[in-house]
């Protein structure tokens, strides 16, 4: 699971690049991996209720 959102976020960083016709993907890309494990281990929030007071801000 860790790996197909990570590579998701690799596509989506892929594609915002490309459709700005500027920047360098390098760091999200590389990145990816820490930002899946931060997600779903660390930040706390919750799908069903986004606004809810006590949630992280990535």
């Amino acid at each position: 699971m860790a790996t197909q959102t990570a590579n998701a976020l690799r596509f989506l960083s892929m594609d915002t690049v490309q459709a700005a016709n500027s920047g360098h993907p390098g760091a999200p890309m590389g990145m990816a991996d820490i930002a899946d494990v931060l997600w779903r281990e660390f930040l706390r929030h919750n799908p069903k209720n986004p606004k809810f007071a006590n949630r992280d801000r990535f």
